[in-house]
């Protein structure tokens, strides 16, 4: 098939780099343009990166569904767009550019979490199960018939940027079978499955303010926002340290405290409020939440490196009766 492709992120690159290998033809590469950050080098755009190695052409309108971006995609005669996280909605004018429309592969097992950042709320709600959806696209963000799906189990310390780069491969083998889909469609008869719009949920893009921890979630809600903010927008506590300004402390791993432990140790863990400190000795600190204990095995203090838990407590001394 001739294939205009359309993504950004690292999320799409096992699908690029599986349709330059399998003998279809490419020729454009359609991604976001830089977007320059005052006193920072330009981000590095992974699809762009292997466009080039490839001797690509890279087309990248701020908008792609303007009459001028439209008719360039015209000029390809292609077959079809395989739009993965692109990162613009698109228009049905640039579907109706090629014979077969659009397909696009989604990091959810749809109607579950349509929207941008569906690995990291996957992750967030504690979801044993994952996967990846290719859709027929249609004007509808997300809500196109359903070509094929796959599902894997999450690891239960999985962060979201691993999970996310597990799905990006297992994404390659459900295009290879979207593609043939597709190959035997007459273009006539119905394509897919719908989407049961009952079961849709939605995940929107993060924010960086979404990433201060409240303490009166429970220990498990807890920790799985550490893992879902992984690699970003990360989470963070403010430590009160007394008089001093509040330390801003990048958690990036802990541990839900087992209740034998909390009830073996030496922890007043009984009348603590939700964010205060209720153990911090050699090489453990707890955590009261919410529900449960929550002891904090990575951190990484405002403008230092990432620490283990036991150089932190060496080197910031952090007391019983603090709060966070």
């Amino acid at each position: 098939m001739k294939i205009v492709m359309m993504g950004t992120g690292p999320f799409a690159v096992p699908t690029f780099e599986y349709l330059l290998s399998d003998g279809h033809q490419i020729p454009l590469l359609v991604t976001r343009p830089p977007v320059p950050s005052k006193g920072k080098e330009l981000p590095i755009n992974p699809m762009r990166v292997v466009a080039e190695a490839h001797g690509l052409p890279v087309f990248d309108p701020v908008n792609v569904n303007t009459a001028d971006a439209v008719a360039q995609l015209q000029a390809m005669k292609a077959d079809l767009l395989v739009v993965c996280d692109y990162g613009q909605i698109v228009a049905p004018s640039v579907l109706g550019t090629t014979r077969y429309g659009g397909i696009n592969l989604h990091g959810s097992l749809l109607p579950k979490y349509r929207g941008a950042a569906p690995v990291q709320w996957c992750v967030f709600n504690g979801d044993a199960v994952s996967g990846v959806s290719v859709i027929h696209m249609t004007p509808r963000l997300d809500g196109g018939p359903i070509l094929v799906q796959r599902s894997i189990q999450v690891e239960p310390n999985e962060t979201a940027g691993e999970l996310e780069q597990r799905l990006s491969v297992l994404g390659v083998g459900a295009v290879r079978e979207a593609l043939d889909l597709l190959l035997t469609w007459d273009g006539q008869s119905s394509l897919g499955t719908s989407q049961d719009s009952s079961q849709v949920t939605k995940a929107p893009r993060l924010a960086k303010s979404q990433g201060q921890v409240d303490w009166t979630r429970t220990a498990v809600q807890i920790r799985n926002q550490v893992r879902a903010f992984q690699p970003w927008p990360g989470s963070f506590v403010l430590w009160q340290r007394g008089t001093d300004q509040p330390l801003r402390l990048i958690v990036i791993a802990c541990d839900v405290v087992s209740e034998l432990d909390a009830t073996n140790s030496h922890a007043n863990t009984g009348n603590a409020p939700p964010g205060e400190i209720v153990r911090s000795d050699k090489n453990q600190l707890w955590v009261q939440t919410g529900a449960g204990l929550l002891a904090l095995t990575r951190v990484q203090p405002a403008g230092k490196r990432i620490m283990d838990i036991a150089e932190f407590l060496r080197g910031y001394a952090p007391r019983t009766g603090q709060r966070f």
